[in-house]
């Protein structure tokens, strides 16, 4: 599991960026991308203000 993000509904705050403990979100093309570091901890969710993050 990791966490998805809706490209559609990214507004590129970083936000969750800022909140990942290990890192694993980043940005490309001006959406956020999660790799393969992701631990499903679930902070990015509670944070993403557009509610563009969800747990697969």
């Amino acid at each position: 599991m990791a966490a998805k993000i809706d490209a559609e509904k990214c507004t590129g705050c970083e936000s969750c960026v800022d909140v990942c403990p290990v890192e694993a979100i980043a940005m490309a093309d001006g959406k956020a991308v999660v790799s393969d570091e992701c631990i499903d901890c679930g902070q990015c969710v509670d944070e993403c203000p557009v509610e563009a993050i969800e747990m697969e």
